[in-house]
């Protein structure tokens, strides 16, 4: 488990090849059975709502994240950075643990009042009922708490590579978050109460992850300052940015939200759920090959060479996905019910944005675990120039043209995050 991206020299070609390829079967096992049951627990959902409730659950699903990533601000990549220098120390592991999970309370309620107002905002505009959109509002907060330090605890597990037990507790975590919506929504059929649900299950695996890294960081360890200032200096470049990509990541839906109707939102939300069957990819991504690229030494050639590998490994893959789904629409359509059974071009165009989305994020993964992060001065009016670029080109109240915008933002970022990288290893 404690192998890197590079072996050292002598170690036996043929003997990486058989460990890595144990470890992405055994870990891509449980990823699968993680997200087959989220997948599973997706559809219920679909399944169990309204197209008009399940329109007022994407909205809140949607900003949940925008809020989290808010409170995040690049705080969880300060801390894999800083984290990856000292995992093997107990103390110091906890040290940066503390620290990151007290700026990310500070981050919380600036977070929040800027996300609750355009929550209310979006829901009043599908919902005749001010208390449905208010009790809406106050459902997402469980989950925004727990996904707060969630995110945090599980760097530990990941950069020691005790990988097992993480993944046994999140699917336990998925199985208990896919009753409980079963059973709840099967009695209350509402948008509030599925967001409930998930806030429940974030709660039960946030106990699981402090008894997990309890062992290999110490969480009682002070704040230290120079690990502080170091994760802001990462927060600093990323925050900006943040600020920005945590409106931009769901700009289909704000816009179809806005220009369109409810009955378009819910597709959007129902073809985004198909879509998150590819969080296998980004998750394995994340537990196996992040920790281990942040772990490399710092030798330019061998960091651009393994960066590259990385990409075009994700590209062929998602050549591969974006195939299946041209060839086989109605098929995937399918597990959504009658009432999305005719987006066969829609699911497609969000298929390939998707794709393009995981190889951008694959791209910034492993860029800002190296602390290598594009200045916002730069990648924000960058990023905004294309997105509005695209939305000028295509009409808002269309799903398969609000769509494109997607694509084209997922192309821009991915060419961004690589070039800026790759620059920066030149460089040095």
């Amino acid at each position: 488990m404690s192998s890197e991206l590079a072996a050292p020299g002598g170690v036996d070609r043929n003997a990486r090849i058989l460990q890595w390829s144990r470890l992405i079967a055994v870990t891509g096992t449980a990823q699968l059975a993680i997200q087959s049951l989220g997948m599973a627990c997706g559809i219920i959902v679909i399944r169990l709502l309204s197209p008009q409730e399940y329109a007022l659950y994407t909205l809140a699903n949607t900003m949940l994240g925008t809020m989290t990533l808010l409170a995040d601000g690049g705080i969880a990549s300060g801390v894999m950075s800083q984290g990856g220098k000292v995992w093997q120390d107990r103390d110091k592991l906890g040290a940066v643990l503390v620290t990151g999970m007290k700026l990310r309370k500070q981050f919380a309620a600036f977070s929040f009042l800027i996300a609750a107002p355009l929550l209310l905002f979006l829901l009043q505009r599908h919902c005749d009922s001010w208390l449905m959109s208010i009790a809406i509002v106050l459902a997402i907060i469980p989950s925004f708490l727990s996904a707060l330090s969630g995110t945090l605890l599980q760097v530990v597990p990941k950069l020691t590579q005790n990988v097992a037990p993480l993944q046994r507790a999140q699917v336990s975590t998925s199985a208990g978050r896919l009753v409980l919506n079963g059973l709840l929504l099967t009695l209350f059929p509402f948008a509030g109460v599925a967001v409930l649900a998930s806030g429940f299950a974030q709660i039960y695996l946030n106990i699981r992850l402090r008894k997990m890294s309890a062992g290999s960081a110490d969480r009682f360890q002070p704040e230290d300052a120079a690990v502080r200032v170091e994760i802001l200096s990462i927060v600093k470049r990323i925050l900006p940015g943040a600020i920005y990509y945590s409106f931009s990541a769901q700009i289909t839906l704000w816009l179809i939200s806005i220009f369109g109707s409810t009955e378009a939102v819910a597709q959007i939300g129902a073809l985004g759920r198909l879509a998150v069957v590819l969080t296998i990819f980004s998750t394995l991504f994340g537990t196996l090959v992040v920790p281990r690229f942040a772990r490399l030494p710092e030798n330019k050639k061998l960091l651009l060479t393994r960066y590259f590998q990385i990409q075009l490994g994700f590209l062929a893959l998602g050549l591969c996905i974006v195939g299946f789904v041209w060839l086989f629409p109605s098929e995937v359509l399918w597990v959504l019910g009658s009432d999305y059974a005719g987006l066969t071009s829609e699911v497609v165009l969000m298929i390939i944005g998707s794709v393009l989305n995981l190889m951008a994020g694959a791209c910034f993964g492993l860029s800002s675990s190296r602390g290598v992060v594009a200045p916002p001065s730069f990648s924000v009016p960058y990023s905004i120039v294309l997105q509005l670029i695209a939305i000028l080109l295509v009409d808002l109240s269309v799903v398969n043209e609000v769509l494109l915008i997607g694509i084209a933002g997922g192309i821009g970022q991915a060419l961004l995050h690589s070039i800026y990288f790759a620059h920066s290893q030149i460089r040095s």
